[in-house]
């Protein structure tokens, strides 16, 4: 059997870039490793994606290759799938296992530095059995290698640095907000991720940001699932959307198609409004991309970033919008004239195979100056 025929009949799945996989499509060949290895592991709340990067920088895919995650079923399951993806993923690049030197993970937080799940849990492990669970020993323990953890709006916002700047990453700064169903984000100096005292560095989402100039007068200060008020995550996520934005929007456009629907539906669509300029829903994102553009105008005067990079649904949309939002967050973002000369403002690149991507540059890091 080729390589070719091997990769059509192989149990993972590969998509074009930036799209769910939902069926399988005819790969290309296979990129063997000239060299030793790392591979990059983003485990999410339905699937993991993996990916394999060589020493060189040269990643031997370039394409979403997945399998279920299974986390719902619990943490065994959840490390057998992980496990499997490793294999796999060695098996699609014919990638020898003697050449790979280290793993990278990344997960959904709230995690400590070192991979243990929250004591409380998180969104995408909720029962209890993942409560203080060290995902990342006990992936360790199972494929008998050394596993690097990151959370996955770090990862993400190291791969994008990383993409942004090339061979001068090392030298640059950025900050990166991801935007989802929460906030999440990353900074990194000098090209690694600020992780923090209890690795916690980084969670933009809950910084509270000054209010005037981004809500309407009379309109409710919003409150966050965390327990805060006015911090990003508030304003700047799909949960704020429909826990905060619609409902005071729809009273100043009650007669909105997207008024009729369920809450939670409503703020899924909204976004195919945004790309067709409807008012309500440019409302909506205008006051998110004010929020951003708070929080960068914060980030301006604490780290003072080369980079200011964004990513998340805004990515994944038109064209026009996606700049259009964009343009608003700059905009939006008060620097001096000497930070406006030297900054740069750009989406996050390849937002699907970024996580895993970030994992595995933390890993080859990690590894290169050990």
């Amino acid at each position: 059997m080729t390589n070719g025929d091997a990769i059509r009949l192989h149990p993972y799945r590969r998509a074009k870039v930036g799209r769910t996989l939902g069926s399988v499509d005819l790969a290309e060949s296979v990129r063997t490793p000239a060299s030793w290895v790392v591979v990059g592991l983003d485990n999410g709340g339905t699937c993991n994606n993996a990916t394999v990067l060589d020493a060189t920088g040269r990643y031997l895919v370039d394409h979403l290759v997945e399998n279920p995650s299974l986390v719902t079923d619990g943490p065994e399951s959840a490390i057998e799938q992980l496990a499997q993806a490793f294999h796999n993923i060695l098996e699609l690049t014919s990638t020898p296992l003697t050449l790979v030197r280290a793993v990278g993970l990344d997960t959904p937080g709230p995690a400590s530095a070192r991979g243990v799940i929250s004591s409380k849990g998180a969104t995408n492990f909720s029962q209890v059995s993942w409560h203080g669970f060290d995902i990342r020993s006990a992936l360790e323990a199972r494929i008998g290698l050394p596993v690097f953890y990151l959370n996955d709006a770090n990862a993400a916002a190291l791969y994008a640095h990383h993409q942004l700047f090339g061979a001068q990453a090392m030298q640059r700064s950025s900050i990166a907000a991801i935007v989802g169903t929460g906030l999440g984000g990353g900074v990194v100096e000098e090209g690694r991720v600020v992780s923090g005292a209890a690795g916690m560095a980084g969670e933009l989402g809950h910084v509270q940001i000054p209010l005037h100039g981004v809500l309407e007068p009379g309109q409710p200060v919003p409150e966050c699932n965390c327990g805060f008020a006015g911090d990003v995550e508030s304003i700047a996520s799909l949960t704020g959307i429909k826990k905060n934005l619609l409902p005071y929007w729809f009273t100043r456009f009650p007669d909105h198609p997207l008024a009729a629907e369920p809450l939670p539906v409503a703020a899924k669509q909204l976004r195919s409004y945004g790309e067709k300029e409807d008012p309500l829903a440019l409302a909506v994102f205008g006051q998110q991309a004010k929020a951003i553009g708070k929080l960068f105008t914060i980030a301006a005067n604490f780290t003072d970033p080369d980079a200011y990079l964004l990513g998340g649904g805004v990515v994944e949309a038109s064209p026009g919008f996606r700049q259009w939002f964009l343009n608003t967050v700059r905009e939006s973002t008060e620097l001096r004239a000497e930070q406006q000369s030297a900054a740069t403002f750009a989406l996050v690149a390849d937002l699907d195979m970024a996580g895993a991507r970030g994992a595995a540059v933390a890993a080859l890091e990690t590894v290169q100056t050990a």
